[in-house]
């Protein structure tokens, strides 16, 4: 029995280099991306501001801004924290001054806990219009409509 090979010609291998799957599969890569994109949706809020803190309710509308506001919060035991680090109130205004580049436009919440007393929260408002920030706010929770108290009614006469 007798078997003769035959070496591919030239011509065969070209068109066969032709034939080639000239497509790219992006079914992987819109996997990854919706995957990245869920994972992204999902800790950019825990990204904002670390300190657990109950922030009192209010109706007030919410303030629209370009940058990144510094968020200095007051907590349940009257600690301060600029953005997560805990800060002596002593040495809150040398902070702000180095982060902001003692920039008096830059814009500043100040978070307080509903359980603190007031005056805590005012001393750190005061502190920071003191160094001569212009922008600062109070950050509240908005209530909601049903959550309203009802007014009392004076009785008839």
């Amino acid at each position: 029995m007798a078997v003769t090979l035959q070496r591919p010609s030239d011509r065969s291998r070209r068109r066969h280099r032709t034939t080639l799957m000239r497509e790219i599969n992006v079914t992987p890569m819109v996997d990854v991306m919706l995957v990245l994109l869920v994972i992204f949706m999902v800790t950019a809020p825990l990204l904002t501001v670390g300190v657990q803190v109950d922030l009192p309710k209010t109706k007030a509308a919410v303030l629209q801004g370009q940058d990144e506001p510094l968020a200095i919060t007051v907590d349940a035991k009257g600690r301060i924290f600029l953005q997560d680090t805990e800060i002596d109130i002593n040495g809150l205004v040398p902070r702000l001054h180095a982060i902001t580049s003692n920039n008096p436009n830059a814009r500043i919440f100040v978070r307080g806990d509903a359980a603190i007393p007031y005056g805590r929260v005012m001393e750190v408002m005061g502190l920071v219009n003191e160094a001569g920030y212009r922008k600062v706010a109070l950050v509240t929770e908005q209530r909601h409509a049903t959550a309203r108290p009802k007014a009392k009614k004076a009785p008839a006469k």
